[in-house]
């Protein structure tokens, strides 16, 4: 896979003015679309890739690959910007290219966004959007059910790019209008105190207990993957911090790696970004993003009970302390740095539930709200030189992210829109349907299986896109409530980053401990069970997402799955006599899988 774009080294002098305005101009774009009202989607969403290009193609490039990467963008940016700028035109068109020039502009959108797509994660996803597009345009040859009718270049390739139906489809939507939003908003806050604010809090409420720095490690991971919703950037960031501690404390290393590593991909299932699945599924499924949070929250806590039952087994099965006292925060230290986390969140919940407007909208006010922190820091002052870099490190990230972000967004546009185009997301459905013989739980089964197989290749949120479009109506046919289905598959899309042979989390913190990371992985299945098992338990026991509909019921259930899942982590981790282990086992599954 290819370095990502946040690795790599800032520039200086001119370039780094550049790159600093260019961020700007991404920042005020993004949360000016939010303020202007109305804008055309074919102007606002190929905006959005002019945005997101140069960051992929050009930033930190070298040689070859930055001569390359500039004529590609150049490419990319006037195609992009021929499409916002005929925007009136296309729409008489109905998805069909005039003429052979509108056809090899087409042909250059689609390999510009595959190129950036590799240059920022590696080939796999690029390889399935390239599968998928000589699926559609070789697929007539075909023979059988799998094969389809045939559709002409010019409205194959036109619905791909000049309609809404391709590359400027809803998921290109949810990725200009909401996910940059909250994005920018995750890296003003980590601009600032709010990263140490976590830290303070977690290691204040829980660095005095029995196996401390482990938990520590799971409170600021489920605090900050609230914001980052990224299992990789939550290790890189949280770990750089509790990894030594708890190395220093005399923790196995396999332990304290899986320990960072499960708690950071916990962070993808934790409100209110999950990693932008949050978004993409209001899209997906028309249910309200409160409505999507609120059933979401119950199941991600259990997944970190589950993990916080498992580090306090291990705690006791190695002897391990918590963090001395010397290494704790103080009151006042962590009194202030919450502040620059809780006051931006308050500002954020008081828009969507106080005044009631958009998620977005409520995210820009929180935004000005972090933006004016950055001008403070932890002791209180106002320094000019530390508030510049902090607000010029805030537009870098931003800027960054939203590429990496937006250049998987629109690859996997493509994969959906084929999918819409052939007919091939309905015969998969029927191929699941009756590999399954018409039976929930097999066709679970089978849909598991698909969701770790391509997690393994591409990242969480186009694996839950991918696997949902083609899964998620078979699931739908065969009972489960839109959002269950929805929810079952997204979970089962993270059971990559802890699940042997591709493990990016576990990669990642076994690489910053020094430790083999089959045995890290081994752990961290251990302390994750909750990954595997909670999915399940929200089929069996659907009360579980219902929190906004029926409390009772939903606190109920979700005590039932509690009790499961420390049965089971319980039973993993403790060595006690088998027969009272199978026994725990046995229980925890029938609790978590025998519905009320």
């Amino acid at each position: 896979m290819s370095i990502g774009i946040s690795d790599t080294p800032a520039p200086q002098g001119v370039a780094r003015a550049f790159w600093a305005s260019f961020a700007l101009a991404s920042v005020v774009f993004h949360l000016g679309l939010v303020f202007s009202g109305l804008v055309p989607n074919l102007v606002s969403r190929p905006v959005h890739l002019i945005f997101v290009l140069p960051w992929v193609l050009v930033w930190g490039r070298q040689g070859m690959a930055l001569w390359s990467g500039l004529a590609l963008c150049a490419l990319g940016v006037a195609s992009a910007a021929w499409v916002a700028l005929s925007h009136d035109t296309l729409a008489d068109q109905y998805g069909f290219l005039e003429g052979d020039v509108q056809v090899w502009i087409a042909a250059v959108l689609i390999c510009v966004v595959l190129e950036a797509a590799r240059r920022a994660i590696g080939w796999p996803l690029p390889l399935v959007a390239l599968a998928a597009l000589l699926y559609g345009l070789f697929g007539q040859h075909i023979p059988g059910r799998f094969g389809h009718s045939g559709t002409p270049v010019e409205s194959f390739l036109g619905t791909l790019t000049i309609a809404e139906g391709g590359l400027w489809g809803t998921l290109t939507a949810v990725s200009v209008n909401v996910v940059a939003i909250f994005v920018i908003f995750g890296a003003v806050l980590n601009a600032g105190e709010a990263g140490q604010g976590f830290m303070n809090v977690a290691a204040a409420a829980a660095g005095r207990l029995r196996g401390g720095a482990a938990k520590v490690s799971v409170l600021s991971s489920a605090l900050f993957g609230s914001i980052s919703g990224s299992a990789s950037a939550n290790v890189a960031s949280t770990g750089a911090i509790t990894l030594p501690a708890m190395e220093r404390l005399g923790y196995p290393k396999r332990i304290a790696a899986a320990v960072e590593a499960v708690a950071s991909s916990g962070g993808q299932i934790m409100p209110p970004l999950m990693g932008a699945g949050a978004f993409v599924m209001v899209e997906l499924t028309g249910v309200p993003y409160t409505g999507i949070m609120a059933a979401a929250a119950l199941p991600a806590l259990l997944y970190f009970w589950a993990v916080w039952i498992g580090i306090d087994g291990y705690a006791r099965r190695f002897d391990l302390r918590g963090l001395a006292k010397e290494d704790r925060p103080e009151a006042r230290a962590v009194l202030i740095t919450s502040g620059f986390f809780l006051v931006p969140f308050g500002v954020l919940l008081w828009g969507m539930f106080g005044l009631n407007v958009t998620p977005q909208y409520a995210a820009c006010l929180a935004i000005m709200a972090a933006a004016v922190l950055l001008l403070i820091g932890a002791d209180l002052r106002f320094d000019v030189k530390r508030a510049t870099q902090r607000i010029e490190a805030a537009l870098m990230a931003a800027g960054r992210q939203v590429a990496l972000i937006g250049s998987i967004i629109f690859c996997a546009s493509l994969v959906i829109g084929v999918l819409g185009v052939t007919g091939l997301g309905v015969k998969i459905t029927s191929l699941i349907l009756s590999a399954s013989g018409g039976l929930l739980w097999p066709s679970l089964l089978l849909t598991a299986i698909a969701c770790l197989v391509l997690g393994m290749e591409v990242p969480t949120t186009a694996a839950y896109v991918i696997c949902v479009s083609v899964a998620g109506p078979a699931l739908i046919e065969l009972g489960l409530d839109p959002l269950q289905a929805h929810l079952f598959v997204f979970w089962y899309a993270l059971l990559s980053t802890i699940t042997p042979p591709v493990c990016g989390a576990v990669f990642i913190a076994s690489g910053m401990i020094g430790e083999n990371w089959l045995r890290v992985a081994v752990t961290a299945m251990a302390l994750g069970v909750g990954l595997y098992l909670i999915p399940l338990g929200m089929v069996a026991n659907p009360d579980v997402i219902g929190l906004a509909e029926s409390l009772g019921p939903a606190i109920l259930a979700a005590l039932k799955v509690a009790v499961g899942l420390a049965l089971i982590s319980w039973a993993l981790v403790r060595k006690k006599a088998a027969a009272l282990r199978a026994a725990a086992l046995v229980s925890g599954l029938g609790a978590i899988l025998w519905p009320l």
